[in-house]
């Protein structure tokens, strides 16, 4: 997995790639951390790196979207893999979190 953050202002503009899972939760909670800091923070993730997300991967994801509607934020995963979507659509997630 490799998270790449570009940031301007208060806009994060994030790349995925790779799977997202159990061996490397620790890892993709650690690169989320300067997103989880940030107020008021426009955040795109580029998801069509992204092969693969376990439930602790969900569990980042819906943590992030907590944050960033407590601190008045958006947050948006665009271009993801129809596996994936197929992951979080089942999961109700694509109604928690905005997909396009």
């Amino acid at each position: 997995m490799n998270v790449t953050i570009n940031q301007e202002g208060n806009k994060y503009n994030v790349i995925l790639e790779g799977r997202v899972d159990t061996s490397n939760a620790a890892q993709f909670e650690q690169d989320l951390k300067p997103l989880m800091e940030a107020s008021n923070a426009e955040i795109q993730i580029d998801c069509s790196g992204m092969t693969y997300t376990s439930s602790q991967g969900l569990r980042y994801f819906l943590m992030l979207q907590k944050h960033v509607m407590s601190h008045q934020g958006s947050l948006v995963l665009c271009n993801m893999q129809p596996q994936v979507k197929e992951v979080f659509d089942i999961t109700g997630f694509s109604n928690i979190i905005k997909i396009v």
